[in-house]
């Protein structure tokens, strides 16, 4: 048998590790060069990680959730012959065991070698850093649940795989303390991943529960939220009841009706507890973004400046546009238009798109815009760049916004789109906010936040009247922009976007 090892990659420029966020095979299952087996989370983006053989799957070495080192191996695959059966990947599995028996006999020669292989959990030479969460109170559900040890598979992945010796001398504290009947159901059988959605899996992981010792309830067996506080109370009531445990088994009975009322009493507290305080780890984008923000902050000296302006023919021409039959299904909004000011905006005043090369003391002026959308996605604050956004015609440039959003939203914005940025676009309007001094972007010279456009009394032709009005915050670096420079960039923006016309006399 042929084991072929696929380390965690590097997919960023100069990234260390990456987070597994999901398996998309289980040993046992057969794959193909090319085929997507996982997808992990770089401090970038999120990224699927295609396998570079074919075999069948022999055993997966970390978890979802766990943060792996770059070079780490990650899973390893049966190319051999044989690879086609899974058993003997499970049977691999036990082969440790075998090393036990006493020296010189066949049964321990013959298990040697698989005892050398570096590829199954928990064995080997790994000298992988990657902390994991402790798994005692986990162990101890299973054993009060009175479930049996997880599917040879399973325990695999985890690194928790057992001899069987311990698991009996395990089964009087079952015994000592009467577990809850809705707990008292097995795991999930053959090994299976339990059913759960992303939101619950991560509950329990923060309870740290495993799943496959919790009793589903919901519809197909899926486990709910509701299943894992169940199981978490269940793990808690011992520590109250323990005492009871150390009298006469005659007198265990009576404690046991008031169960409940402690147990409801345990599950009162945790929920609390936690209701006054959470912690949210701070990793992969959410991490990067942290960094990357008190570098800029403390490093490029920012100025902010504001202008208030009447956007009135601008949100006509945006109507106008979408009523258009030869720009029939793209997608027109103000940030078109806006984007398309700031562009023209940088044509009048070419200084401003630059950066500062602290190593050679230079200011490089860039002959092209790439221009960064600020978008809020669930794994954090990324900003993705349009390539050379100067150069495309208002539908191109329509079709690059529409793909730019839809990618980070479904989190597949790759590191190549968010590197070598020029200037950003934020748009805080879309929150209700009229405005606010936003930081750079690393690298970049200046940063434009959009703010609300309200109806709001406004003088126009000498009367008061009701008309569409923002305030756009422009932040830039004082190395780079001066405060003549930035504010005629400012003023460039904003006379556009009053009489848009200009797009067109000042291209």
């Amino acid at each position: 048998m042929t084991i072929r090892e696929f380390k965690m990659p590097d997919v960023g420029e100069g990234l260390t590790e990456a987070e597994i966020l999901k398996w998309y095979v289980q040993p046992g299952d057969t794959v193909t060069d090319g085929q997507v087996v996982c997808e992990v989370e770089t401090a970038k983006a999120a990224v699927e990680l295609p396998i570079p053989f074919d075999g069948v799957v022999h055993a997966l070495l970390f978890e979802e959730g766990v943060t792996v080192d770059v070079g780490q191996v990650i899973i390893s695959v049966e190319t051999g012959p044989s690879g086609g059966d899974a058993e003997e990947a499970v049977a691999a599995a036990a082969a440790p065991a075998a090393a036990a028996a006493p020296a010189g006999s066949e049964a321990a020669e013959e298990a040697a070698p698989e005892a050398r292989q570096p590829v199954l959990v928990g064995y080997g030479v790994s000298t992988a850093s990657t902390k994991r969460r402790p798994r005692k109170a986990v162990e101890g559900t299973a054993a009060r649940n009175g479930t049996a040890a997880p599917a040879p598979a399973v325990a695999a992945r985890n690194g928790t795989a057992a001899p069987a010796a311990p698991a009996v001398a395990a089964a009087p504290a079952a015994v000592a303390v009467p577990a809850a009947p809705a707990v008292a159901v097995p795991a999930q059988p053959g090994g299976e991943r339990p059913l759960a959605k992303p939101p619950v899996r991560k509950l329990a992981k923060d309870l740290g529960i495993d799943l496959a010792s919790v009793v589903p309830t919901g519809d197909g067996g899926v486990v709910t939220r509701e299943d894992v506080h169940a199981a978490a109370a269940a793990a808690l009531a011992p520590q109250t009841v323990a005492p009871v445990a150390a009298a006469p088994a005659v007198a265990a009975p009576a404690p046991a009706v008031q169960a409940p009322a402690v147990q409801a009493a345990v599950v009162q507290a945790p929920a609390e507890a936690s209701a006054r305080e959470t912690r949210i780890p701070v990793k992969g984008v959410r991490k990067v973004t942290a960094q990357a923000m008190v570098a800029s902050a403390f490093t490029a000296p920012h100025v902010t400046e504001f202008i208030t302006l009447d956007v009135t023919r601008t949100m006509k021409l945006v109507q106008e546009l979408k009523d258009d039959p030869d720009l029939a299904g793209l997608r027109i909004n103000p940030l078109l238009l806006i984007a398309k000011a700031v562009l023209v905006a940088i044509r009048r005043n070419p200084d401003v798109n630059a950066s500062w090369d602290e190593a050679a003391q230079e200011i490089v002026l860039k002959h092209y815009v790439n221009l960064g959308i600020a978008a809020a996605t669930p794994r954090g604050l990324i900003v993705p760049n349009i390539k050379d956004a100067q150069a495309k015609t208002l539908g191109e440039l329509s079709t690059a916004l529409s793909e730019l959003v839809a990618t980070a939203r479904d989190g597949k914005t790759s590191p190549a789109d968010m590197q070598n940025g020029t200037i950003t676009i934020t748009n805080v309007g879309v929150f209700g906010v009229d405005t606010g001094t936003p930081i750079l972007n690393p690298g970049e010279s200046a940063i434009l936040a959009v703010g609300a456009i309200k109806l709001q009394p406004w003088v126009h032709k000498g009367k008061v009247k009701a008309r569409q009005v923002t305030t756009l915050a422009l932040s830039f670096d004082h190395r780079l922009i001066d405060g003549e420079l930035g504010s005629r960039f400012l003023a460039d923006i904003a006379a556009v976007l009053e009489h848009p016309r200009r797009l067109i006399t000042w291209s």
